[in-house]
This record gives C-alpha cells, structure tokens and sequence, in this order.
C-alpha cells in the first residue's frame, strides 16, 4: 500500500513538473533566455565614451545617408548614468536615450560601436566627466535640421563631434563644407529644396556620421550589420 501511495505521489510530480516545464517553454522559450544573456554580454563590452552609429528611417535620415555614401545616418556618445548605459542623442530635443530603446529605434535593431584608439589613456574619469558636463548645455535644445554650426541648434554628429573637441580637445575628423557631400541625388535635392528653398548654404561647415565613423582615430569595438 505504501509503496503504491509513493509511485502515485512521485507520478503526480513528475507530471506537474512536466505541465510548469511546458507551460514555461511555451512563454519564455529557451532561445530568448540565451539571446537575452548573449545580448547583456555584447553590452557588457560598451564603455562610457564610445560611439555608436545605426541606419534611421526617415526621409532626412535616408537623404544623409545618400549624401555622405554610408550606411549611417544618424550617431550618439554612450554615457553611463547612475549605472545604467544610455545615448547622449541631438534627436528632437537632444536628450540621453536608453542603449536598449535607441538600438531598437535603429533599422533592424543594427549598430555600429567605435572606440578612441588610446581611449584606456585619454578617457579617464576626470575627460569623461567634462564631457557629460559640457553636454549638459545642450540637454533639451531643439534638433537642428538646417545642419547649422552654431550652438543654438544642434545635430547628432555634430553634438558629438563638439563634445570631444571641447571636453578632451580631440577633432575625432576634420569638418567639411555642405557642397562636398553628394547633392546631385533627386532625393537629397528634394530635402534641400524644403530646408532652404533656393538658398543652399553650400559654403556651411558640417559633420557627417560617416565622417566619424571613418576617423583614424578611432577603432571598431561592436559592428552587427
């Protein structure tokens, strides 16, 4: 009698074992256990400091990207926060944007990180503090989309371009006119027609994604593309 009472409590177990297994394979399979940990160990690799470069979608977005022949159009400077990692980003307004959301704001959920060379030297603690601190004037100033080099507005590459040239005093690339880019395409011209009409500012100084993302002084950490 015991022994039956036994096999019936160990079948009983087994089965509702076997039910909460499936029931939570079902829910939570297997695979996102293990993309959630290869995910946290990607980001375990970012650092405050770096670069990171993705494809947007929309109509500006596509024309940069046109314009500069390369896959980015749109960047941001990875800052850690009270321990969490987020993207200092001149979007509309400039602001820190979680490093999980604005990958996924990302075409395909694709991204590039880059790294200074001698980031281990020049990044201490003390360069990366005046970096956040002098971003900080921009926090919630409007995007700029007439790609002026002033203060008042501002866009993605140049925020970061300003932040390293004025808090570590490093140019990550030289800055170029508006007329070196690749104006001829119908697409672009569309963009530049509604931005400026007739009067194109071909002579304004400009920073591309992809003029960061080509500078020598830097090295790629992460690339998913």
């Amino acid at each position: 009698m015991k022994k039956t009472k036994y096999i019936f409590l160990i079948v009983s177990f087994l089965i509702s074992f076997s039910c909460a297994l499936y029931v939570t394979l079902l829910f939570f399979p297997m695979n996102s256990f293990s993309k959630s940990k290869q995910e946290n160990s990607v980001l375990a690799k970012i650092q405050d400091g770096d670069i990171i470069f993705q494809t947007s979608e929309s109509s500006q977005c596509e024309a940069v990207r046109i314009a500069t022949r390369s896959k980015f159009s749109h960047c941001g400077i990875i800052f850690t926060v009270n321990g969490k990692q987020f993207v200092f980003e001149a979007v509309q307004p400039v602001k820190l944007t979680p490093l999980d959301k604005w990958i996924e704001h990302g075409k395909d959920g694709k991204y590039v990180v880059k790294r200074l060379k001698n980031a281990t030297a020049v990044l201490d603690s003390k360069t990366l503090e005046k970096m956040k601190n002098y971003g900080n004037q921009f926090m919630g100033k409007q995007y700029d989309a007439y790609f002026e080099w002033t203060d008042t507005k501002i866009y993605c590459s140049e925020l970061v371009w300003k932040i390293y040239k004025n808090s570590a005093d490093i140019e990550l690339c030289k800055l170029q006119e508006l007329k070196d880019f690749n104006l001829a395409d119908e697409r672009v011209q569309k963009v530049l027609k509604e931005r400026y009409g007739n009067a194109i500012p071909l002579q304004e100084k400009v920073v591309s994604p992809s003029n960061l993302s080509d500078s020598k002084l830097l090295i790629t950490v992460l690339d998913n593309y």
